[in-house]
């Protein structure tokens, strides 16, 4: 086998076999087969797409290209969930709890943040003592005794994902369906779940903009989980204005716990509400999605979901009085308002311009390297649709430094303000179960 020939052959716009798919990933990830090549190959697929079995195999080959981690010791049907990523993106720290709390265990793989605000585990490090270093046996053991704990990402999971993107971000690669599905998809395969709920973001601050896009995605990620004998389904949700109203890591962890609380910002809860439902029911703990919704709002309002968030954080090392006193969290030491220059309506919040104003501050990283602030970051107070007067505070400024004039205008650019009504966009466009 050359792979000159099936350089050839997918630029004919044919279909690479398993056993061809299987050859260019250990060639690649064992360094026999030399980048020129493996980046004509990926250039041949932007061009010519690749079929449901391709992609399929190309996900599989990635998947066993490294470690795979063994959830089979603990007991249930494990779920996973991922999202595509935007601004404001509280949702695994609501979910994993309160999903956990009608019984459901989560065992969750997470990484930290490069972007906007750190990743889930920089901003559960947010919490005095938690950690996610623990050995697999300790993470079984707290799934089956708590039914949820997060772990930090293993260093060989899916190395020939790593490669491939890496090339691809220099080849001008990296927006390709079957490429992006494929990443997305061997990570979670490989951390072992038995069926998964992808939350994949469409609008302004999401990688996908476009909803055709977005839902090429999600049907190309569906196909492939199920494909490989994993229950998939995907929600595609709104991501043209930040989701909730903290971005920002410490701020993050408050506004979780108070939707926890049942306190939460309204189009937080729903997501949660509605991706939480979609993991109770893979999870055959529910007969419908009614039930399952039913189940989590029970538990919300009860006050499991919160005790299922504190014992948690307990069991992993952290301080659980900050659930019941959330002052406790990193503090930043200036709070300033950003006051509305005009009366109207609030009609546009471009997301990712409100991502960069938050990493200016110091809530996320521009290279692997940068330090995070934990306390830093925005809190808005108006959403699109919303009336604001002049002189009325748009949002509040978390900042451990007051020189941050830049800050200030890169917020005013990205919030529009008209005189005409504006209605609030939709937060769940569709719902992907099968292609």
């Amino acid at each position: 086998m050359r792979m000159y020939d099936l350089i050839e052959k997918k630029r004919n716009g044919k279909v690479l076999s398993e056993e061809e798919i299987q050859y260019f990933i250990n060639g690649y990830t064992n360094d026999e087969i030399p980048d020129y090549q493996v980046s004509a190959l990926l250039m041949a697929i932007y061009f010519q797409d690749m079929a449901e079995d391709e992609r399929a195999a190309l996900t599989t080959a990635m998947v066993n290209s490294g470690d795979t981690i063994d959830l089979s010791n603990i007991n249930g049907i494990k779920v996973d969930k991922h999202s595509t990523g935007g601004v404001g993106d509280t949702t695994t720290l609501i979910l994993a709890p309160l999903v956990a709390s009608v019984g459901v265990p989560v065992a969750k793989m997470s990484g930290r943040g490069l972007g906007h605000t750190g990743g889930t585990i920089d901003k559960l490090e947010s919490v005095p003592g938690f950690h996610v270093e623990i050995t697999s046996d300790e993470f079984v053991r707290l799934v089956n005794k708590n039914k949820v704990a997060v772990i930090g990402q293993t260093g060989n999971l899916t190395p020939a994902d790593k490669k491939l993107y890496s090339l691809r971000d220099v080849t001008a690669t990296v927006n390709s369906i079957p490429l992006i599905a494929s990443s997305i998809m061997s990570k979670k395969i490989a951390s072992g779940a038995d069926a998964i709920v992808l939350d994949v973001k469409t609008g302004a601050g999401a990688f996908m903009k476009e909803f055709d896009d977005a839902k090429s995605l999600a049907e190309a990620m569906v196909s492939i989980g199920n494909r490989v004998g994993r229950q998939t389904m995907a929600v595609i949700s709104d991501m043209s204005q930040p989701l909730g109203r903290a971005v920002g890591n410490a701020l993050e962890v408050k506004e979780a716990v108070e939707t926890l609380k049942g306190e939460g910002p309204d189009d937080l809860t729903e997501l949660c509400l509605t991706l939480g439902s979609q993991m109770v029911l893979l999870a055959k703990k529910a007969k419908t999605i009614e039930e399952a919704r039913s189940m989590l709002k029970n538990n919300i309002t009860n006050g499991k979901a919160f005790q299922q968030f504190k014992l948690f954080l307990e069991a992993q090392g952290g301080d659980a009085g900050v659930a019941d006193r959330p002052e406790q969290l990193p503090q930043a030491a200036h709070k300033i308002e950003l006051p509305a220059k005009t009366s109207g309506t609030v009609s546009e919040i471009i997301a990712n311009d409100i991502g960069t104003a938050a990493m200016m501050l110091g809530a996320g990283r521009a290279t692997k390297e940068s330090k995070i602030d934990l306390a830093v970051g925005l809190v808005l107070h108006k959403k699109i649709g919303d009336r604001v007067k002049e002189g009325e505070s748009l949002l509040t400024i978390h900042a451990n430094d007051t020189n941050i004039e830049n800050v200030k205008e890169t917020l005013y650019q990205s919030i529009s303000i008209t005189s005409d009504s504006v209605n609030a966009p939709s937060l769940i466009y569709d719902m992907i179960t099968t292609k």
